[in-house]
């Protein structure tokens, strides 16, 4: 489909959650490649401006979101676009639910077939420390101990032995009341992106660090990128099937990226973000851009493929 112009488009980024920064970042981008498509920018910042957006709806066409963590990612403000009847990209609210809880795509995942670290879920009121060790004790160390509904590796540990565990667990616990203890795999870490109905090229993401943490994540030279990841033809196609099942066993629309580890010949899905980071050198951009996307292209499509469904 054709896009009217100018669309009156609220760029929503920001909110309280501890990937703000990241959002404004990424939220740049966007504006300046929506503005260059033609369109009328709004910014919406949701710790600030929902009442903006209230007053302002009926003269808005859609709503493009750069925001992540809780708050943003997790449905309740894709509830809150729902009831004012705007339009936005990516998972509506029973996806980001069901997404941004680790512990519940990760049983969603076991349904669909697909491979995943072994792990337990335990809940800071109703667990435990005792039970976090007897979990470590099972799984085996190293492990990871992650929060269950954030995002962008926040507090995330490697716990290479006993002695470290009760630390990480607290520093989880810090920021949500629920987290996972899980399986180290180590292998070579892939995520994969998908498009509409299009598994994107894969990406391997190779780190100075034991793990791909928040700050490997975001300071330069931490990490670099290979697209597409050079990969057997088997591994590659079996890395985009899983991203492409891991998408529809969330419910999700638009687009997702999947993280994954590869050990040998094997796969493990990990997690899928439902709003992934945006900007022109963001992972997913990286992937759409060597599948024949502009920066540009990518945004357009995304806001066609959220219109076309809509109507």
């Amino acid at each position: 489909m054709s896009l009217k112009r100018p669309l009156r488009i609220a760029l929503i980024a920001g909110g309280t959650s501890s990937e703000r920064e990241v959002s404004l970042r990424g939220a740049q981008a966007v504006k300046k490649a929506l503005i260059n498509l033609g369109h009328q920018v709004i910014f919406i910042d949701p710790a600030t401006d929902l009442k903006v957006l209230v007053n302002k709806a009926n003269e808005i066409d859609f709503a493009f979101l750069v925001i992540h963590g809780p708050g943003g990612e997790d449905g309740t403000l894709q509830g809150f676009l729902d009831m004012l009847n705007i339009p936005y990209q990516g998972a509506g609210v029973l996806g980001s639910a069901l997404a941004m809880h680790k512990g519940l795509s990760k049983l969603l995942y076991q349904q669909a077939g697909l491979p995943v670290p072994k792990g337990f879920l335990f809940h800071k009121e109703r667990s435990k420390i005792d039970d976090v060790f007897d979990a470590g004790a099972c799984i085996g160390y190293p492990l990871i101990i992650k929060p269950a509904k954030q995002g962008s590796s926040v507090g995330l540990s490697l716990v290479k032995d006993r002695s470290d565990l009760k630390e990480a667990v607290e520093r989880a616990y810090e920021v949500d009341d629920e987290i996972l203890v899980e399986e180290y795999i180590r292998g070579r870490e892939l995520t994969v992106g998908v498009l509409g109905q299009q598994a994107l090229p894969v990406v391997e993401i190779i780190s100075t660090s034991e793990v791909f943490d928040y700050e490997n994540k975001y300071t330069p030279g931490k990490a670099r990128e290979i697209c597409p990841a050079e990969l057997p033809e088997d591994l590659t196609t079996k890395a985009q099937t899983y991203a492409l099942l891991a998408h529809k066993a969330l419910y999700l629309r638009h687009y997702s990226r999947t993280d994954m580890m590869l050990k040998g010949e094997d796969i493990y899905v990990l997690e899928t973000n439902t709003i992934p980071g945006m900007t022109e050198t963001s992972l997913l951009p990286l992937s759409a851009k060597v599948a024949g996307y502009t920066f540009e292209k990518l945004i357009e499509k995304l806001i066609e493929l959220a219109l076309a469904e809509r109507h």
